[in-house]
Parts: C-alpha cells; structure tokens; sequence
C-alpha cells in the first residue's frame, strides 16, 4: 500500500488531468495545496503576515497571532530527491549515533516515521525519550505540544528539537493562558475557593495532553491534573475525588464522551466559550454542573460523522468501527467502540480471525496499519485524504536539514520551556502518573 503522501501525490495528479478532459476524477483530497512541499507554505505566510496551519484538516482554523513560524527551509533541501534525502538522513543518523533519537507520532507521514528510532502517541513519546537519558538531541516528528512536554520530562543538558516549526496543534491553541485564566476568576467570584463539608473544591482544572505548557503549568498551580485520551476516565475519577466540579479544556468532545461514559448527566456538562461572559451560561447552570467543556475540537476527528458509519455498516456487513474519543458524541455513540490511538492499534493487533475495520482516526495511521496488518480490511471512515495539517508540516527536508546541523555542531529549532512553567507543568503531569485505575 503506497503511502499517504503518495496517493495524495497521484490524486491530485489525475485530478488536474480529468479536469483537463472536462471528467470528475475518481478519488478526492481535501486540498490539493497538499502535495506542494511544506516550504510553500512557510514562504506564503511569510509574504502574507499571517500565520495558517497549513491545507489539511485545519486549514480553515483561525492561527492565533503568536503560532510559531518556520524560516525559509535553505533550497539544498527543497530541491533535493527523495533518494537524496534519505541518503543524507541516514547518513546524519549513523553520525550522530546514540547522540540523537528520533520520535514519531502516529499520524506523521510514512517518509518521516521509518526514520523514528520510536513510533507512538504524544505521552508515549516522550517517555521513550527517557529511555535515552544519554542522547544529546531529541527530533521530535510530531507537533510543538508535543516537543514542549518531551522538554518538561527531558534532561535540562538534552535539546529539543522540531523540524519545523510552524507544526503546532489548532485545538491546543484553542485554549490559551489568558483565556483560562480570566474563565478560572469567573469560576472562582462565583464558587468561591471553600472546600465542602468532604475537603473537595468548587473546580478542579484539568487539561488535555494536546495542550500548551503553560496550561499544563496551570493546573500544576491550581490543584489540577493532565490527561491523556487513554486515561481521561481515571483522571476525571482523580478530579471528582477531589473536586465538586471539573473545568476541561480544551477538547470538549474527548470531556463529554468520557464524562458520559462515567454517569454525568448532558444536562450536568455546560460549554465554556471563552467570547462570552460566564462562558455563555447562566449561573445556576454552571451551579449544577459536574464538567465545564471547552469550547475547543480536533479538526481532524470532527471530520467524522454518523453517516460515514452507515454507510460502512451498508458496504461491509459485519464492520467493526472504531472511532477515537475526540470525535463527536453521536460518532462515538454510532462506533462499536472508542479509544485512544493506542486502543486503536491493539484492537487492530488483538483480532485473530480477519476482519473488516474502519476507522475514525487521523490517515496516517489508518493506512500504516492497513499495511501492518493485511490479513484484515482495515480502512478510513472518511473517504476523503485529509491528514492532520500541521503534522504534515513535517518534511523529510526538515528532518535532514536539523539532523545535518547537528552533525555539524549547530542545534536548530530548539524548543525550551522556562523554568516557572515547567515546574507546575511537571508536577501537574506527575499528578496523571500517579492516578491509576
């Protein structure tokens, strides 16, 4: 099975050609701008001004005006082949030996994952850095969340590197500091800080993995937590131990599918929007609530809907869908069962008699593990190529372009955060290590 920026390469390819024949083509992207190279980007948001995350699934998210930008890639390594490139990582990577190691996320593209020393979601990541306590340079093939938490967990002597800069995270950049900040005063004038008569607090903070360090810090000030989408559930158990009432932030659907699950009434799971006073809520329903939602997303699983999955269950008599948790309830709802990346990835593995999945999670894994497992029909609920945008930022150009530096003594795009955010922020993640089903 070729890759996903392969089959983008060739369907934008027939596009342009049945277009030419006046035909409708047979196989669609959801921006052909996706097979031009990232650099094309950082140089049109150059001459614009203003930052984008790029053609893809979060192509029309707003981009704050402080999201990172990359600088022009030098033109050795636009212009460079595909053979070219990998002959000069390889070669970077051999140099630099134990020096170096490389993650991977999930949804990286194929051309920059068979260079990771390790393959994983975000939290997975960063631990597999630990395990390297002697590499002197982490290249981390994900989004800047991401690098930022490898950089909280890492050594202070060990560098943190992304090649490209401009791979943020629309939802992560969803809710920002301010923005949770003036919520938390508004929550704290209305609930004051006393505990009840059991010690619990009015609100717990509690904040995605896929979110800023200084969200993370946060929670580590406030008596919060983090979570990832395969524990969330024991996370909100943490919270609700010690707290009336959860504030999460700043994926609403990944809150409200694992609230649900656990009892909480819809009626109990008020949306904060940030635009509006109180959130866009009165008080006595924020009163009532037992989860604060923000109003924040995924573009990429708010791609999926329920009558994707109708119709898989229509073509393929007997399909197990599988969706991950930052989909819409009724998405949730429609699949045979949610989970993280992970989840997603062991189901696949644990199935002993071939199957038919479909899946409702980023391309990019969905075709790797179309790949890895053959003796299954494994395929995208979404029927249109539309990996997550700033994940695709990662170029195997980039990747060359840092690795060659280090080779040459210079470390680029390095990522740092400060010492007063990372220390809550650490404490705040070893708050999630610590809570275990």
């Amino acid at each position: 099975m070729s890759s996903v920026n392969t089959a983008i390469q060739l369907i934008t390819r027939e596009q342009a050609e049945q277009k030419a024949l006046g035909l409708a083509g047979t196989a669609a992207t959801c921006s052909p701008a996706l097979a031009r190279g990232p650099w094309d980007y950082d140089l049109a948001e150059a001459l614009a001004g203003v930052p984008a995350y790029g053609p893809g699934a979060s192509s029309a998210d707003v981009a704050p005006a402080a999201t990172p930008r990359q600088g022009q890639l030098p033109e050795e390594y636009k212009k460079a082949s595909d053979a070219e490139l990998d002959a000069r990582i390889r070669a970077a990577k051999a140099t630099l030996g134990d020096r170096a190691v490389i993650l991977g996320h999930f949804y990286q593209r194929d051309e920059v994952i068979e260079y990771a020393d390790f393959v994983g979601d975000s939290f997975q990541l960063a631990n597999a850095a630990l395990t390297r306590p002697d590499a002197e340079a982490i290249i981390f093939c994900g989004v800047h969340f991401m690098a930022e938490t490898a950089d909280i967990l890492s050594k202070p002597d060990q560098a943190v590197i992304l090649p490209n800069l401009a791979a943020g995270c629309s939802m992560a950049d969803m809710a920002d500091i301010d923005s949770v900040t003036e919520c938390w005063e508004q929550l704290e004038e209305l609930y004051g800080t006393e505990p009840d008569a059991d010690g619990r607090v009015p609100v717990i903070p509690v904040t995605y993995m896929n979110s800023s360090a200084a969200l993370k810090g946060f929670c580590g000030d406030h008596g919060g937590i983090v979570c990832t989408s395969s524990n969330a559930a024991t996370v909100l158990d943490w919270a609700f131990q010690r707290g009336q009432r959860v504030l999460f932030f700043p994926d609403q659907h990944l809150g409200r599918n694992t609230a649900k699950a656990m009892g909480v009434p819809m009626e109990q799971m008020p949306m904060w929007n940030p635009r509006k006073d109180l959130g866009g809520n009165d008080e006595q329903t924020l009163l009532d609530s037992r989860v604060i939602l923000w109003h924040g997303f995924c573009s990429v699983h708010k791609r999926f809907n329920v009558g994707q999955i109708e119709k898989a269950r229509a073509d393929f008599p007997g399909v197990n869908v599988i969706v991950h948790p930052e989909c819409p309830m009724e998405v949730v709802d429609a699949a045979d069962s949610a989970g993280s990346t992970d989840f997603i990835k062991k189901a696949i593995a644990a199935a002993t008699e071939p199957t038919t999945f479909a899946i409702g999670t980023e391309i990019n894994m969905v075709n790797r593990l179309a790949a890895e497992y053959p003796q299954h029909t494994i395929f995208c609920l979404d029927p249109v190529i539309c990996p997550c945008s700033t994940m695709y930022r990662i170029h195997p150009g980039y990747l060359a372009w840092v690795l060659e530096a280090l080779v040459n003594g210079e470390t680029l795009n390095r990522i740092t955060v400060d010492d007063d955010v990372a220390r809550p922020a650490r404490v705040a993640l070893e708050r999630m290590l610590a809570a275990r089903p």
